[in-house]
């Protein structure tokens, strides 16, 4: 547990160190030399918020112009030590409480896309699954009620047509359809 405790910080530290060097140019990075690390963080005190944060184990805190060593025990910076409004790491242009709220907005974006996508793969693959769905056996019933409406409109228009056909002599017989025909 105490190994996680200090790679949070680092990963924070990192975060606002690739977001705070975006600007600058791979050839400016490049040319920058490493600050040493036998430097103390106390001294940077009573200097800038800059030079002290160029020490990325370092922390800038705006009420009282010092540069502390991060604690790094603690996930964030105690209120006794510096408040999470004028407290500054990695970059001089933000302070904590807008790199935690940054932060828990891009990780809830993320999860919740994810949670997204996964609801809707679940849903597709379930709908794929299941065969016929609602609006198929719908548009089925449909089909097959069209069809008998149909076949029974043909069977009445078959029925008056006999009737017309015996109303003028023209019904055969259905016992003998083949009879002569007579002339009259």
């Amino acid at each position: 547990m105490e190994a996680r405790g200090w790679l949070l910080p680092l990963w924070l530290q990192g975060l606002a160190l690739l977001w705070g060097r975006a600007g600058i140019g791979l050839a400016q990075l490049s040319t920058t030399a490493p600050p040493a690390p036998a430097q103390a963080c106390s001294e940077f005190s009573q200097k800038s918020c800059e030079e002290c944060l160029k020490n990325v184990s370092c922390l800038w805190c705006y009420t009282n112009n010092t540069c502390i060593d991060y604690p790094v025990r603690s996930i964030l910076p105690p209120s006794s030590l510096c408040s999470l409004s004028n407290a500054r790491w990695g970059v001089c242009w933000i302070n904590f409480e807008a790199l935690i709220i940054a932060i828990a907005v891009v990780a809830g974006l993320i999860l919740v896309s994810i949670a997204v996508c996964c609801c809707y793969c679940c849903y597709c693959r379930r709908r794929s699954r299941s065969g016929p769905d609602e609006e198929e056996e719908r548009l089925a019933r449909k089909r097959e009620e069209q069809r008998l409406q149909s076949l029974q409109r043909k069977h009445e228009r078959k029925l008056k047509h006999d009737e017309i056909r015996k109303k003028y002599g023209l019904l055969q017989d259905s016992d003998n359809p083949y009879s002569r025909f007579e002339n009259e």
